[in-house]
């Protein structure tokens, strides 16, 4: 998948206002575990937010390059604070329609 533009990043970012965090990330950092939650997480929705927690041991945006680089086909659209947005788009039914 390639890149996503700004356009489509700031429409992600609409999108991720409502919603809570489904993957906290603590003093372990991203685990196997981890990884694991989030690719479970995409499997039922595209867009996803992560917290990560003050003992976390990287900070927030290292801890999404790691995510990132752990799991093909996610793109970090927000770091904001110690919260993470991703975006993997679903390979068979995508529900968010991208801006072109």
């Amino acid at each position: 998948m390639s890149p996503i533009s700004s356009k489509q990043r700031a429409h992600l970012r609409s999108l991720a206002n409502r919603l809570k965090p489904v993957v906290h990330i603590g003093m372990d950092g991203v685990t196997e575990g981890t990884l694991r939650s989030i690719s479970e997480a995409f499997r039922t929705r595209e867009l996803l937010k992560v917290k990560v927690q003050d003992g976390a041991p990287r900070s927030t945006r290292d801890t999404g390059d790691d995510i990132v680089a752990a799991i093909p086909d996610v793109h970090p659209v927000q770091t904001i604070g110690r919260t993470i947005v991703l975006y993997h788009r679903h390979p068979d039914r995508p529900e968010i329609v991208l801006p072109v």
